[in-house]
This record gives structure tokens, sequence and C-alpha cells, in this order.
């Protein structure tokens, strides 16, 4: 690691959080790590592109914080902490464990937060909604002493109306959060059974946003490109009239008028298709108006036109965009960062990794076992990148059924919801290699059915079992037959009358790169001792995928993996993304020559 870049590190975390006691040393940071440490608001981007409104409040920033094992409860507490004696600060939204935090502890359980703030003048006689990206597990908020909600979820976004117990001047915000980190709520590779830095508390961002008693709380948007169409649904508090327009970069393509609560459909004439490779969004402007017939609310969004379904190609079951087939040719995408662990350490990060496989020629990435915010599908949606998302995995769900396989169904439901109108995101992937696998079949169909405009991978990697547990194994329902073979690709899976093949998982060769790993035992599938051996290597596993592809059916290759995380090196960058392991112009050439050869079946 660079002295210099080391003692800066510790230099500005001392700096921001007041004294040397708090003061950490970053094991591995990232070009991003010194500006997530000297921005007085991180992540300060508006976090929901897809329902915007012109005016709002970020919350992040440095928060009063006490925590530990030991402190007071914070699972649905009916009464706020003291914050008696010395509270630390902590820089919200990085998790505690994080070198951002300012604290980096090793993992907390209860969790308290406070902040004051105060309301802007201008939002005088609005009502005034707080905002969480996501808040890992249970989250309790507290406004002025008094419990203003409660949610349960590490993954999905939540919000409550705090105006009731607001006052003028300062008003103090409070946070419990409680994650025992036990697996028996969804937790991927951050639970007990995973082997990463644990992630607990606020670990997105948190904002404020002033709306009128009439507001718009959600929507839903589903294209229907042989239709012409654009199905939409507004979830409006009051159930005023709306006026719905579409934009063309600027200009009018469509305007409707409908009721809040109701489907409606708008025409889309001549729709201008989103593909990987052509990634066009529409612009959506909606407003509310109350029944006196002035405007309530308005809020700006964006949907793509495409459409996934499977269908057969010279007899071969494949997933085809709108009707035509893409080889789906993509990387493992587990989002883990050396100095924010679950959370980016800038906007300029996040976008990063996504920037990275566009430009290495892939055309999907495979979101695995986490959820990200909101800016990341709006990047993936602007770039044109396929997104497989995972469902985190639940670990122990033959424990206390009723209730755990309960909160599982719920937090799945939750995660469709708060990503649903992404058009990037083409197939949900509800476990993988039977991690915390239960009721699979019936779980693939019930996701097929709330949300038949995607495809379904219900059991990823079914060939491969944790051996705490009897393999559940394959589902024979959903869309793909999905097998993971490390090296591989031999092997694959081959499509049946149903279903299409995926090779879910493949490849993780490791290279070694002096001070770019995390300082630990570091271990692959396999490895290579130089970039060029390595290149070498991966161009004859796409010139393998390429041959099953063409003649065993295979539609989907994900290559294992985008970064290195922590002990494993088998990323095609470094885990602090500074070095590519392998020769990008040959890397890109092969995946694209393997993508134009799918593109040939169509003819």
């Amino acid at each position: 690691m660079n002295t210099y870049l080391k003692a800066k590190t510790l230099l500005l975390a001392a700096t921001l959080y007041g004294c040397a006691a708090f003061a950490q040393e970053a094991k591995l940071p990232t070009r991003w790590t010194n500006d997530a440490i000297k921005a007085e608001t991180p992540l300060s981007e508006y976090p929901r592109p897809q329902l915007e409104r012109a005016d709002w409040l970020c919350l992040n920033g440095k928060w009063d914080y006490i925590g530990g094992k030991n402190v007071l409860n914070a699972l649905n507490p009916e009464k706020p902490a003291t914050f008696e004696g010395k509270a630390d600060k902590i820089q919200v939204p990085y998790c505690p464990e994080s070198i951002l935090s300012g604290i980096q502890r090793k993992q907390e359980i209860n969790m308290w937060y406070r902040r004051n703030i105060e309301i802007p003048s201008k939002w005088q006689g609005k009502q005034v909604i707080i905002h969480f990206g996501a808040v890992d597990h249970d989250a309790t908020v507290f406004v002025n002493g008094k419990k203003a909600g409660t949610h349960s979820g590490g993954y999905d976004s939540f919000s409550f109306n705090i105006t009731p117990y607001l006052k003028k001047g300062s008003n103090t915000i409070i946070v419990a959060a409680k994650d025992p980190n036990d697996g028996k709520t969804p937790s991927g590779k951050n639970a007990p059974r995973g082997d990463y830095t644990f992630s607990s508390g606020i670990w997105q961002t948190v904002w404020l946003e002033p709306v009128s008693k009439s507001y718009i709380k959600n929507i839903r948007l589903l294209p229907d490109v042989e239709g012409k169409r654009l199905k939409v649904w507004v979830n409006a508090e009051g159930k005023g009239k709306i006026k719905a327009v579409a934009l063309n970069n600027g200009k009018e393509v469509s305007q409707v008028d409908a009721v809040g609560g109701t489907y409606f459909y708008m025409p889309i004439n001549d729709p201008k298709l989103w593909t990987p490779d052509s990634p066009f969004l529409y612009d959506l402007k909606l407003t509310l108006y109350n029944a006196d017939g002035s405007e309530a609310d308005e809020v700006k969004s964006y949907f793509g036109m495409r459409d996934i379904k499977l269908g057969k190609l010279d007899g071969v079951i494949r997933p085809l965009i709108n009707g035509k087939f893409i080889m789906q040719l993509g990387l493992l995408d587990q989002g883990y960062w050396p100095d924010g662990v679950l959370t980016a350490p800038t906007e300029e990060a996040l976008k990063f990794d996504i920037e990275y496989t566009k430009k290495a020629g892939y055309n999907l990435i495979r979101k695995h076992m986490k959820t990200e915010p909101q800016r990341f599908y709006y990047w993936a949606d602007k770039m044109g990148l396929l997104v497989w998302q995972d469902m985190p995995a639940i670990w122990y769900q033959n424990e206390d059924t009723t209730q755990n396989r309960k909160v599982y169904r719920q937090e799945l439901k939750a995660i469709m919801d708060d990503h649903y109108n992404s058009p990037s995101i083409i197939t949900w992937v509800p476990f993988n290699e039977n991690w915390g696998a239960f009721d699979v079949k019936n779980i693939t169909n019930w996701v097929k059915q709330y949300d038949p405009s995607r495809l379904v991978n219900g059991n990823s990697g079914f060939n491969n079992n944790p051996g705490y547990q009897k393999a559940y194994g394959d589902p024979g329902n959903g869309d793909y037959v999905d097998t993971h073979i490390y090296v591989g690709p031999y092997g694959a899976s081959v499509p049946d009358k149903t279903r299409a093949a995926s090779l879910g998982e493949f490849g993780g060769v490791g290279l070694f790169v002096r001070n770019h790993m995390w300082p630990i035992e570091n271990n692959a599938y396999d490895y290579e001792p130089t970039r060029a051996r390595l290149t070498d290597r991966y161009v004859f596993l796409l010139d393998e995928v390429e041959q099953l592809m063409k003649y065993k059916g295979l539609s989907v290759a994900i290559y294992t993996q985008t970064t290195d995380v922590e002990h494993e090196v088998n990323g095609v960058l470094t885990y602090d993304r500074a070095v590519e392991k392998m020769e990008l112009d040959r890397v890109k050439e092969v995946n694209e020559a393997v993508i134009k050869a799918g593109n040939k079946l169509n003819k």
C-alpha cells in the first residue's frame, strides 16, 4: 500500500471525527476513500431517480452514535436511548463496520443514531416525509422523543410521515437499528455463513422530502412492447386526477389523463426499444391535482420499452429480448468495497463497476446476494447493462419455520416492489446453490405470477449445496435450468422442453496482485501466474462458451467475478478497483465475438 495514501487516510479520519481515538487505518483504500471521508454530505445525489421531486434535504453526514451488544436493546423500542455520556460520531450512510463510518467496529448488534435538524422555512404547511434507502435489519425512528414508525428488512427502502412530531426550530431524529446477524433473516454473504465483513445499520441514504397532503407515494411502470403502450399505476395519497406525459428528449410523445389508484395505459407509437446496445429511456412526468384543479404534486420518472420472454430459436428454448436472442454474457457482481463494505464510497465509485463492465464488452451482471441503491439501477438502465437480481439468502430456514420463512417471503416481495420499474432487471433469482432453500418450486411460481414481465431462475446452481443441509436441487420450473461449474464451462446445463440453459457461475480463476489484496490468506478456484496467462485462459474459456452456445443451446454465461472480494482473488479487477487483471482489449474482443455469434443465430 502506498505509504502516503495510508497516512493521508489516517489523518483525514482523525480530522473528520475530532480526535485520534477515532482515527482508523484503511486496510485497502480505494481511489475514492479520501473523497468519501472529506465529504460533509457523502453520496448527496438525489437517491430515487424514478420518482424525483425538485425539493429535498439529504441527511447523510455526521450523526451522534452509540452501539454495541450491551447498549439499550434497539429492537422495536418504545422510547429512544438517552445518549448519556460521550457519543461517537458516525458518517452516515456507511455501516459501523466500515472504515468510512469513522468507527469501524466488528459487529454492533444494537445501533443508535441521533441528529438534530431544522426544517427549511419554505416547507411550512407541507407534509414532511423521512426516507431511508436501507437499514439492516430492524429500524425504529423517533422524532422529538415520539415514535414515528418501525420497519423490518435490510435491503428495501421505507419512509414515514413525521409531520405530526415536528416543531419549530431544532428537531431531534433518533434511529434505532437492530441487526443480530444470526442468519434468520435474508442477509446473503452478510451473515454467519457468509465469509466477508458484516454490515449492519444504516447503509443507504437518509433524506427528507416535503409534499402536499395529496401526493404521489409510488408508481409502477410496465412496458408493453407488442401493444405499443406503457401500463402505469400511480399510488397517491388522495385519489385526485393524474396527468401523465411521456417525452422523447423533451418532445411529448403521449399524454393521458387518469385517476390515482387505478391502472391506465399510455400509447407509445413506434416505440424506441431499450437494449444493451441502445438503452433508450423515455422521460415521464406525472402531475397530481387537488379536487379544485390546483396542482398537488409533480414527479419526474423514466421508463424503457423492452420485454423479455422465452421463445424457440431453431427448436431451442432461449430468452428473447424484444423478440431476439441476445447471448447474456456477464459478471457475478457482489458489490463489496474495502472501505464502505456494502456501500460504494462515492457516486463515481458506484458507477465505476458498471462502466468497466460495459467497457470490457459484457452486457450483463448478476447482482449477487445483495441489492444496491436505486441510483445503481439508474446507471444500469442508462448505460444498458442487463441485471439478474438475486434475493439475499436466508441461512436457517429450517429453524422457527413459521417466522423465518415468512420473513423471507415478505422481504422478497419488498425487494421486487422496490426495483420493479428498472428496465435493466430482466431476471429474478430467489435462491442460489440451495442456500436457505425451501419451497423453491412454489416460490418460483409465485415470483413469476407476481411479476410475469420478467424471467425467473428459481435455484441458480442447483448442482451445488452447503454441507449443513440437504440439497433442494432443481425445482424443475421457472425459466432457466442453471448449473454452476468451476472452472468450467463444460458440464453446463442444456435446455429442456420449457427452460433455457444458463451457466449461472463459472471461471473464478485467480491472480495475485501484490499490494492490492485484502490482508488475509487469499484464494480462488484456480490460478494463473501472470496477467498475460490469465488473459489467455479467459479467452480460451470464452471460446468454449461460444461452442456451448452454438451447439449445446447455452444462452447465459456469468463469469466469477467483477472484483476480488476480501479473501477471493478471482476478480477481473482487484478489490480496490486499481488494477485490471487481464488485458482489456483482448477481453473485450472475445466477449464481443461471443455476443455477435449469438446475434447471428437470429438470422
